[in-house]
């Protein structure tokens, strides 16, 4: 077993991968997704991190991360997160800095279960042998017809029991369109199923209200960002308000983020992202912070950067199968699995590590920096 390995180099690089059709939420739209990938090396292997976000990230890891993360032992990953947090003070914190971090922290863990040749998921303790998701997508772009491809291919033919679909068209300035895909998606999967909206923060408190309960007939159980994540007062409203779960937290950049989340009782369950929040690290203290509040935590896409420390959270709800991350991290990675029918997703625990590998060939045509 590797006692000492010191952290030889820390390196990124930059890939955008256009979307395989126009995509918008309720407040945004967007034609491709930029991922920064990470790699770390020491003791003659080498761990791979990656996040969804600004190609400025890469040049933040490669000029204020890698030199304080060189030389420090690679199993101490805790040690190396600290060092970063301290790096990023005049930077700040939230933003572009905590996906870099996050990005390094991921690749960190990846090593260390590396040079100790386990699983990463055995290495941070297994209590799901199977991880439970849910297909993400149903963009307000998209018509009737690719609208059934996806959630109907999800529920129909993979087997996932729960599917999440866009609303808030426009800022909520188009609720009429909105019912109507609610029925409409409500119709395609079927009774059984659970339906999850997204609205993206587009909606004012009341008008979020009066959107659940005029959708109250098609059984929604997961109401996301019906108002901005920073307004906890009316997250808290509405959840006060509706029967379906209220989420959000996934543009958490720290720990006292999710502190406040949970203290002002905003959701019925956490979200965040392990590629956004401080990696794994960081993770685990934040759904112990949920835990103590009796909140379950869930991952916000990314599912394959999730995977191995969701099977390590005791208090895990699920993770989010996001068309384009999923997509994308088939394409880009070997090693990524597939949904297991019935909706569930298997960490590999025959292989050291997360078991991600950057396929040079396939990512190196998307590579912009």
């Amino acid at each position: 077993m590797t006692v000492e390995a010191p952290v030889e180099g820390v390196s990124a690089a930059v890939y955008r991968i256009p979307t395989d059709a126009p995509e918008a939420d309720g407040t945004i739209a967007w034609d491709s997704t930029t991922m920064v990938v990470v790699t770390v090396s020491g003791g003659g292997r080498t761990g791979l991190g990656a996040s969804y976000t600004a190609p400025a990230a890469a040049q933040l890891v490669e000029q204020t991360l890698a030199p304080v993360v060189t030389g420090g032992c690679a199993l101490d990953v805790t040690a190396a997160y600290q060092t970063m947090q301290r790096a990023v003070r005049n930077i700040g914190r939230p933003g572009i800095a905590a996906t870099a971090i996050s990005a390094v922290d991921i690749a960190l863990w990846d090593l260390k279960a590396r040079l100790l040749d386990l699983p990463l998921a055995r290495l941070l303790g297994v209590v799901h042998p199977a991880v439970p998701v849910y297909g993400s997508g149903g963009f307000t772009t998209y018509d009737e017809q690719q609208l059934a491809a996806q959630l109907g291919g999800w529920v129909h033919e993979q087997g996932i029991p729960r599917v999440k679909m866009k609303i808030g068209e426009s800022w909520g300035t188009n609720v009429t369109r909105d019912l109507s895909r609610i029925r409409h998606a409500r119709q395609l999967i079927g009774p059984a199923a659970e339906l999850y909206v997204d609205a993206n923060g587009g909606y004012a408190r009341k008008q979020a209200i009066r959107v659940a309960h005029a959708a109250a007939e098609h059984d929604i159980t997961w109401f996301e960002e019906p108002v901005s994540s920073d307004d906890l007062d009316g997250l808290r409203q509405v959840r006060d308000a509706v029967t379906p779960d209220v989420a959000a937290g996934e543009y958490g950049y720290h720990l006292p983020y999710f502190a406040k989340m949970i203290g002002a009782g905003a959701v019925d369950c956490l979200q965040a992202d392990v590629t956004r929040c401080g990696g794994i690290t960081e993770w685990r203290n934040i759904a112990a912070l949920a835990a103590a509040g009796g909140l379950q935590i869930s991952g916000h896409c990314a599912p394959h950067l999730h995977l191995d420390v969701a099977a390590a959270t005791p208090n895990l709800r699920h993770l989010e199968w996001f068309h384009d991350h999923a997509r994308i991290e088939s394409m880009l990675f070997e090693g990524a699995a597939a949904p297991d029918h019935g909706g569930t997703l298997t960490p590999d625990l025959s292989t050291p590590g997360h078991g991600l590998v950057l396929s040079q060939a396939r990512a190196q045509p998307h590579r912009i920096g």
